[in-house]
């Protein structure tokens, strides 16, 4: 198989756009925004921004990256901007995505879906740390993934040029630089800004189980895993043993402020804990075993997106979750990388444990295993009055959160594409045409875009509100019943296309986001005056995000999402799939979730009616 560097070594750098096209693209996303006097002051700013110290702000940032080879433009000011927060990062940062079953119904068990997961997720570790994962590759024309002549041809090519050769045939290798911090990572507490943790020789698991936490080691020295059997019987063993809840559960901590989560934990330190720290902070990954049964979508949303609070990690690169009735899932810390890798793992960990399982339901577990380590913390009136504190500050927050979700089974991806129309599209427009339903004005949306085909890349931002998603939404809803269905349907068309377009270039790199974030953070690190484009209003309004979606697509893949970005928003967490539309929205606002959910529907309806050719009543 081919070593995974060997594209990854030679993968294109990141571009930064051109000032002049940062500039237009900026403007071309306010203007649906603004009202005309509102617009022309923006343009004003903005242009003179572009001729004057904007010029020399890019000019630095060219200067910067030319001397910095090795990463991307965006790789170190965005881990800052991830560190250097200090919200709590359960409901603000950690999204959560849900497995579909085992197909085999029996395989379903918690402790035999488990262990089967678990022991796929080596698999991949192992691949990954002896350079034998599969490389990303994104093919154009999906023959070439299935192609032997292809795989060994790019496997001889230098690492040099074996970027140019996979060119040749339209398929674009993928920057696969986070996966170094998938396994045994974690995110630590600091003041002002926290740590990435990476350990290179930790071979224990960390289990989570009512609250309580154990590790056992699951990879001898050699990489080996252990034997299906006595995983098996290591989790029974903590089933049984963790029979009740501890008094108090420390994992609470991790919901809390990160200045707050690292004196505490300092105290921890001080109080004797150091080496159970390093146990949780090196663990190959975060197993938590629930006792939940969670009964529909809302439930399960709750369950994989915050676990309550309790019996969770958070600052683990990833936790995988498994419900009492075998429901599977992950939650993962997002700063040390985005959805594109935990989808790869995702997507080859299911695959792997329900093609080929460690473990039958038959199975029983090994006899003669060692003990776990169960840890035992030395925590004094301090740390057990933060405890308290902090189950009870993230138990008020969690009770003003609220989510709704969506099943839309009139039309799904293959009836969009019969229509050649982009799915995303369709349902981004759908978005705008709710919240227009709703607010009566178009608000500032955000749609995550990976740009993983560059090196060091980490995403970009699709800007869904345009000239034509405002034209269309419009004649849908103030002028309706005022165009004939032909030109109602161009104005989707429209819609499409443009959508597409963003896509294209938010890929490429070529938005306008992260260039101007860059910019910005350029002269913050240098203490100079901030320019006026930043201290526009229209500029903040822009970025104060009101509906920011995402969507992860995949076999393997139930549903997904994460919470609001700002107080007074939604997050929007959608999938596509063949004959339906399924979405989650979370928000800190019920009634106005029940509109927004309520409205989407009624818009898909009205874009289902126009493409099947009838006028709109």
């Amino acid at each position: 198989m081919c070593r995974i560097y060997n594209l990854s070594i030679s993968i294109c750098r990141l571009p930064i756009p051109k000032l002049e096209d940062t500039i237009n693209r900026y403007l071309a996303a306010q203007k649906p925004l603004l009202n005309e006097e509102e617009y022309r002051n923006t343009e004003k700013i903005a242009r003179k921004f572009e001729a004057g110290e904007g010029r020399l702000i890019h000019r630095d940032l060219l200067e910067h990256d030319r001397l910095n080879k090795h990463t991307s433009y965006i790789a170190g000011p965005w881990y800052d901007m991830y560190l250097s927060a200090r919200d709590p990062i359960v409901l603000n940062y950690n999204p959560f995505i849900t497995l579909n079953p085992d197909p085999k119904p029996e395989y379903n068990r918690q402790i035999v879906r488990a262990t089967n997961l678990v022991v796929s997720s080596l698999k991949f570790l192992n691949s990954l740390k002896n350079n034998y994962l599969r490389p990303d590759i994104y093919y154009v024309n999906r023959k070439w993934g299935q192609s032997k002549v292809f795989k060994h041809f790019i496997r001889i090519l230098p690492p040099s040029i074996s970027w140019y050769g996979a060119y040749l045939v339209n398929a674009y290798p993928l920057d696969m630089s986070q996966y170094k911090s998938l396994f045994n990572s974690t995110r630590i507490p600091n003041l002002s800004k926290d740590a990435l943790f990476t350990s290179e020789f930790a071979r224990h698991l960390l289990v989570m189980r009512n609250g309580h936490l154990y590790v056992f080691e699951v990879l001898d020295a050699f990489g080996n895993i252990l034997h299906p059997s006595e995983i098996l019987a290591h989790l029974t063993q903590i089933i049984h043993d963790a029979d009740r809840l501890p008094k108090f559960e420390l994992c609470y901590l991790t919901t809390e402020d990160r200045n707050t989560w690292a004196t505490l934990r300092q105290e921890l330190v001080q109080k004797g804990n150091e080496e159970n720290l390093k146990k949780i902070d090196s663990a190959v990954f975060c197993l938590c075993l629930d006792r939940a049964s969670p009964q529909n979508e809302l439930e399960l949303t709750h369950c994989f997106l915050h676990g309550y609070g309790f019996n969770r990690w958070f600052d683990k690169s990833f936790s995988l979750i498994v419900t009492s009735d075998g429901t599977a899932g992950i939650n993962f810390e997002h700063s040390w990388g985005d959805g594109i890798a935990i989808l790869r793992f995702i997507n080859e960990v299911y695959r792997d444990s329900t093609e080929h399982p460690a473990l039958v339901p038959q199975a029983s577990p090994a006899l003669f295993v060692t003990s776990c380590d169960k840890l035992e913390f030395n925590m004094d009136h301090t740390i057990t009055s933060a405890i308290s504190a902090a189950r009870q500050k993230f138990d008020q927050k969690r009770g003003m959160f609220c989510v709704k979700t969506l099943k839309y089974k009139k039309f799904g991806k293959q009836y969009l594409i019969n229509q050649n129309l982009s799915p995303d599209a369709v349902f981004q427009l759908a978005c705008q045409m709710a919240v227009y339903h709703q607010y009566g004005k178009l608000l500032p949306s955000y749609e995550a875009c990976s740009t993983a085909a560059f090196k060091h890349g980490r995403t970009e931002t699709i800007r869904p509100t345009s000239v034509y998603t405002k034209k269309c939404t419009v004649a849908f809803i103030d002028q309706r019943g005022k165009h004939s269905t032909e030109d109602m349907r161009n104005m989707i068309d429209e819609c499409s296309k443009y959508h597409r377009r963003l896509q294209l270039e938010a890929t490429l790199g070529q938005g306008f986001d992260r260039h101007l974030f860059a910019l910005k953070y350029l002269v913050q690190r240098r203490g100079g005056r901030m320019p006026d484009i930043y201290n526009d209003p229209a500029y903040k309004n822009i970025n104060h995000i009101i509906i920011s979606t995402s969507t992860l697509g995949s076999e393997a893949i139930n549903h997904g999402g994460f919470g609001p970005v700002v107080p007074d928003g939604f997050g929007v967490g959608y999938n596509m799939f063949e004959d339906w539309v399924g979405s989650i929205i979370t928000s800190y606002l019920e009634k106005d979730s029940e509109e927004l959910i309520k409205y989407l529907e009624y818009t898909l309806n009205d874009i289902y009616d126009v493409l099947e050719g009838r006028s709109l009543k």
